[in-house]
């Protein structure tokens, strides 16, 4: 496994399928009960979620657990260059993988990005039955040509001082992890993927979540997802407000994701 950032509590690791994936536990790991389970962006890890599992897992009162997928982090590396349908796979193999290893059968999916996606994925699935909740930041469940563009734009950025900063999470892995993002969504094949058919499949209660400068995503990702999910959806489009709404509009964030666990119905 690739050397993983120091957080307090310290990284586990579990074994899903033929790799280990690194993962971090808040709160009582009593088996039975709800668990927020937390996915990351495309170029994040379980580190890069910082502090706020642990905040709103105390402001919830439910324990918390925050993984990195495969080739993130201290996670082990994936092969590369990733398949087309790599969200899917995420969300219908690795996510019930570590859910099933870790003893988690009630799930309250809390996803940003790429993992924001694999979150909608998973409870539009089968396998996605027993998902209580959705919260999903800045999801895309399209491809949008102002998404493709914000990621061409992000290459620069890499260079230029961002592949340091994320060396620092990804260690030897870093290279991959945004090349992966990156090259994958440029090809051809990639700007007709979408995963609009799972979302009528979604029962729980989800809420969506995006900031109005949102470089990668639209209103017309909010709009799908409420017009075909069959469960109750709540939209919320924050000004001021870039890709990231827990760390752009932290305090804001955080009662409302506390308010939607609160609510939700309790089997």
């Amino acid at each position: 496994m690739a050397t993983a950032p120091k957080i307090d509590p310290p990284f586990e690791a579990v074994r899903v399928d033929d790799h280990r994936l690194e993962y971090v536990w808040f709160g009582d790991r009593s088996p039975g009960g709800p668990v927020l389970v937390f996915l990351h962006e495309a170029l994040g890890s379980a580190g890069l979620w910082r502090d706020f599992p642990a905040a709103l897992a105390a402001a919830t009162g439910l324990p918390a657990m925050a993984y990195s997928r495969r080739g993130f982090g201290g996670s082990d590396p994936r092969p590369l260059p990733l398949p087309t349908d790599y969200l899917d796979r995420e969300a219908d193999r690795s996510l019930p993988g570590i859910l099933a290893a870790l003893g988690i059968a009630r799930p309250i999916l809390v996803g940003h990005s790429d993992g924001a996606t694999i979150a909608l994925m998973h409870a539009g699935s089968a396998a996605g039955r027993a998902v209580e909740g959705v919260i999903a930041e800045a999801p895309h469940v399209f491809v949008e040509e102002e998404t493709l563009t914000g990621i061409r734009e992000a290459l620069p950025v890499y260079r230029g001082g961002l592949r340091e900063k994320l060396l620092r999470h990804h260690g030897d892995q870093t290279d991959g992890v945004f090349h992966g993002w990156h090259d994958t969504w440029q090809t051809p094949e990639f700007r007709w993927w979408n995963c609009l058919d799972r979302l009528a499949q979604i029962h729980c209660p989800t809420i969506v979540i995006q900031g109005e400068g949102d470089q990668y995503g639209t209103q017309k990702q909010l709009d799908a997802i409420a017009e075909r999910a069959s469960g109750p959806v709540e939209t919320l489009m924050l000004p001021d407000c870039g890709h990231s709404p827990h760390r752009d509009r932290r305090d804001e964030v955080l009662a409302v994701m506390t308010r939607f666990i609160r609510n939700l119905p309790r089997g």
